[in-house]
């Protein structure tokens, strides 16, 4: 037991982890680009939209979105400042007010800058079958019930929120594009124009062929006809929505077409196997995936009257053999932990503002923060001196702040110079000494 608690003058910071983020932030050119921009005519700001945008970054690495969280940053005026490389710490006041006033004016400068950011460091997109790096595109509802914010409404999950689309880059799961919806919306809303801008952002990321897969809301043949332009050309693994098909035309199907035939035990066949289908009012042939399971016995014994039959169908560009296609989709349910990060780690799910607009910034300006957490996340693992030696393809967001954003410093200033002192007791304190030092190259 102690004998008690005193209160010092020591500088002691417990968000030191901000200094990481000043120096990737550091990387990009969105704060002048953020400055450059004018929300009002003859408004000049006495706290730089940067500032603004910067210190909310800030709050949204230590898994804080909402706005009142910036008035910590008063304690220490100096050190958020100079971590995060702004000149103020502003009101909760102005920043709410700023980010109203912004709306969607800064989303081409902050999807830019996202790129360059994961450009500038270091970024690596790992295949997830050969050369293939996976572009997984899903949308993923945000509860928010119980409020009466603009476009709240029901989601296809039966609650009051929003339905965003998000779309992720290689296994590491790198946010490169999102977009927030209204609840109702449907997942195919608007999904062209935002798959073609994904896409172009992809490319500008990495030079290895994309494979971008989307599940049964996204069976559209506008995404298939967009994934065989030029421009935007990859190869794809879409979920497709069965709509009218019976499952017995299914089973007719499959047992003339199946390459594979398993009996995982009696009363169950699985067929699997492709064929060739055109595009609805369109004479092009696309590669149809499928997976007949036909039931006659349950798992318990129980002999059914009539064949149980469930049918799961994909549209490909692919030429692999058909178990790699459907495995290789079943990766596809990894984004739903990216989602699950952004919703819970971050605490991102209510968003914060009435306003659709508002909200809609403050999820653009989460994409850099994520992705800020994420490389935080990757540097970590590339070498074995952290206290987690288990192997790793990825750090997940909530053990990245509260062992790297939310390690503990003393600040020191000495010969004109200012440090940050790690204390013995931490066992991270080698991988952030390292992590700050990759990011300052």
């Amino acid at each position: 037991m102690f004998d008690g608690i005193r209160l010092s003058n020591e500088r002691l910071i417990s968000a030191s982890g901000l200094s990481l983020v000043g120096l990737l932030l550091g990387k990009t050119n969105l704060a002048n680009r953020l400055n450059r921009s004018r929300l009002k005519e003859n408004a000049s700001p006495h706290i730089r939209h940067s500032d603004v945008a910067f210190a909310y970054i800030g709050l949204l690495c230590q898994g804080k979105s909402d706005f009142d969280y910036v008035r910590e940053m008063e304690s220490d005026v100096e050190f958020y400042c100079r971590a995060l490389g702004i000149r103020d710490i502003p009101s909760s006041e102005t920043l709410r007010q700023r980010l109203d006033m912004a709306g969607d004016r800064w989303r081409r400068d902050i999807l830019e800058e996202n790129t360059v950011l994961l450009k500038e460091s270091g970024a690596v997109f790992t295949p997830c079958h050969g050369a293939y790096v996976p572009l997984d595109v899903d949308v993923s509802p945000f509860d928010n019930s119980g409020t009466k914010k603009e476009g709240v409404a029901r989601t296809y999950k039966g609650f009051d929120g929003y339905a965003p689309i998000f779309a992720y880059l290689g296994t590491e799961g790198y946010l490169i594009h999102t977009e927030l919806r209204n609840g109702n919306d449907h997942s195919q809303k608007n999904t062209v124009p935002f798959l073609r801008e994904t896409i172009l952002q992809a490319k500008q990321l990495t030079a290895a062929p994309l494979l971008l897969r989307m599940d049964a809301g996204n069976d559209s043949q506008e995404n298939i006809q967009l994934c065989h332009e030029p421009e935007t050309h990859c190869d794809y693994i879409i979920k497709r929505n069965l709509r009218k098909e019976s499952p017995e035309a299914w089973h007719a199907v499959a047992q003339k077409h199946a390459v594979r035939v398993e009996n995982p035990r009696p009363g169950k066949t699985v067929y699997i196997g492709s064929d060739y289908w055109p595009l609805e009012g369109s004479a092009q042939r696309v590669r149809v995936v499928f997976q007949v399971t036909v039931r006659t016995i349950t798992n318990k014994g129980q002999m059914l009257l009539l064949p149980d039959v469930e049918v799961e169908t994909w549209w490909t560009s692919l030429d692999l053999p058909e178990t790699e296609v459907i495995e290789l989709y079943h990766g596809h349910g990894t984004s739903e932990q990216f989602h699950s990060e952004l919703k819970s780690d971050m605490d991102l799910e209510r968003l914060p503002s009435g306003k659709f607009a508002t909200n809609a910034l403050v999820l653009q300006l989460a994409m850099l923060a994520y992705n800020m957490l994420r490389r935080m996340g990757q540097e970590s693992i590339r070498e074995n001196d952290s206290p987690i030696r288990k192997p790793a393809q990825r750090r997940r967001i909530r053990t990245v702040i509260q062992n790297l954003m939310l390690i503990a410093t003393r600040i020191v200033a000495h010969a004109r110079k200012i440090y940050l002192n790690l204390g013995r007791s931490n066992p991270w304190d080698r991988t952030f000494l390292r992590i700050y030092e990759a990011f300052a190259v």
